[in-house]
């Protein structure tokens, strides 16, 4: 290591140098004072200050830097961002840095590699992240976004509409041929926000003017889905949302964030939220709210619901009574999943939605005709508990009736996308019974893709409008009128290939 600091200083500017600037940047450290570092992570600072100048000024932007979990635990419970009841000694009173996350649980990682004098792991996971945020990590392992990668591998049907959603395709003979998906298509499409496999595909040496240094080369990698599979098992990446190496809980409560994924057409939430008065008003006063407080007062740190208040996060009154608790299953207050294949239908009991199966043997939440899966969904009293919370949270600002009649009217709406997708899957069964498709991939020929269309596209954006209160996307921007137009022209491709009178014809 010490060829390794004199290398640094050689440099012109020395790494402590560079550092001191670093740490006497905003945030790091209780009325300008520098919580004690770890040596371990002073040496890393001493290199990658000058290496990755930005990283290291994300670092001492962030709550990691500024406070150890020691003095994090003496919080109020309300108040703490730290978890977890005890920490081990070696990391309780120093500030979190480099070393820290990078070390922990290091037999567990395949990615592990000595790195001048220290152990380091490339990927810090949830498993690592847990040992100070306990509760957390058990919340979002049992969450649907932990198992996404399983949720679209493990499920032949998903896996089918995936690969015939990214396969590529060429012109021969006059007809379209798909030439299948590949793992890059499907990186860099539905596995981007999803997540894949992290897995180490032996070592590549870096030159650097500290001489080679040998590092794992990583398969599937650069990689911030948020279900992935980690070099060390363990499943999900906690900075898809809290970005690292800064972890602002401001940018994580931001809808911005969760705007990454969730985006239209298939699951337009935020084009939905972006264009409602609750997000005009968030738009409006966004700069005068308050990002970071922890618990969020409805009202007072921030007037009007994002993501994160309605999914996510410890929300209560000003006064401090609770309106909805703290949670990383970010499914856990729905009742009802919006987005079906292709039905709506009850929230899975499990976050592992590859175990389940309907009537019909499939591993679908409904049947083809719509009937649920139950057995494998959250029961009528489960239902009523999470809605209970939300209405809590539309409460807070909004009147009883207010409140009633808008979860009134999702709830037709719901019945209604659902019977016409009802309405659509009757008419695609058709072509199927004439010969006019092939069932055997129900996604891959054109009266199957316009099927798709009616409820991936037209239905979601007709039920998230109603959800988030936005009527042109209930209505023009897919919405009723191209669902409605959609069954029209589904009806009358398969009347023209049957060579009958179209539908309501004389």
């Amino acid at each position: 290591m010490r060829s390794l600091r004199l290398s640094v200083r050689n440099a012109g500017v020395s790494g402590a140098a560079l550092v001191g600037l670093f740490l006497s940047g905003p945030g790091f450290g209780a009325e300008g004072s520098a919580p004690p570092v770890s040596k371990q992570t002073q040496e890393c600072l001493n290199c990658h200050s000058q290496y990755h100048p930005a990283l290291v000024q994300d670092w001492t932007h962030s709550l990691h830097s500024g406070i150890t979990p020691e003095e994090a635990l003496k919080k109020k419970p309300r108040e703490r961002r730290v978890s977890s009841e005890t920490i081990p000694d070696s990391l309780k009173s120093v500030v979190v840095g480099c070393y820290e996350c990078h070390s922990l649980n290091a037999t567990n990682h395949q990615d592990s590699f000595l790195h001048f004098d220290f152990r380091i792991n490339v990927v810090v996971s949830p498993a690592d992240c847990q040992v100070c945020h306990a509760v957390e990590a058990r919340e979002f392992s049992s969450s649907k976004k932990a198992h996404a990668v399983g949720n679209l591998e493990k499920n032949p049907v998903f896996h089918t509409m995936m690969d015939s959603i990214t396969s590529r395709a060429s012109v021969k003979d006059g007809k379209v041929v798909s030439l299948g998906a590949t793992d890059q298509s499907r990186n860099e499409t539905c596995l981007g926000c999803h997540g894949s496999h992290v897995e180490v595909a032996g070592t590549r040496t870096n030159k650097t003017d500290l001489g080679d240094v040998v590092v794992p080369r990583l398969a599937n990698w650069p990689n911030q889905g948020v279900g992935r599979v980690n070099p060390d098992g363990s499943r999900g990446a906690c900075t898809a949302c809290h970005a690292r190496h800064v972890f602002s809980i401001e940018v994580a409560r931001k809808p911005f964030t969760c705007s990454q994924c969730h985006k239209g057409p298939d699951v337009p939430a935020w084009e939905v939220y972006a264009e409602s008065k609750h997000g005009n008003i968030f738009h409006s006063k966004e700069r005068e709210w308050t990002w970071d407080r922890v618990p969020w007062r409805a009202g007072q740190d921030f007037g009007a619901p994002t993501c994160a208040a309605c999914h996510s996060s410890l929300v209560t009154s000003p006064e401090g009574d609770v309106i909805a608790p703290r949670t990383h299953d970010f499914g856990s207050r729905l009742w009802v999943r919006l987005f079906g294949l292709p039905y709506t239908h009850p929230q899975p009991a499990n976050g592992d939605t590859s175990i389940i199966r309907n009537k019909d043997g499939q591993p679908l939440p409904t049947a083809f005709t719509g009937e649920p899966a139950s057995e494998f969904l959250i029961d009528a009293k489960e239902r009523a508990r999470r809605q209970g919370i939300m209405k809590g949270v539309c409460s807070a600002c909004h009147s009883r009736d207010w409140v009633e009649g808008h979860f009134d009217k999702l709830a037709h709406t719901i019945q209604e996308t659902d019977g016409m997708t009802a309405a659509a899957t009757g008419i695609l069964q058709r072509a199927w019974d004439l010969g006019l498709a092939d069932k055997s991939n129900p996604f891959d020929e054109p009266i199957e893709r316009r099927w798709m269309k009616q409820w991936l596209y037209y239905a979601n954006s007709i039920r998230l409008g109603s959800a988030m209160v936005s009527a042109d996307h209930a209505s023009f921007e897919n919405g009723w009128f191209d669902l409605t137009t959609g069954l029209s022209e589904m009806q009358e491709w398969v009347d023209a290939q049957a060579g009958t009178k179209p539908s309501g014809g004389k």
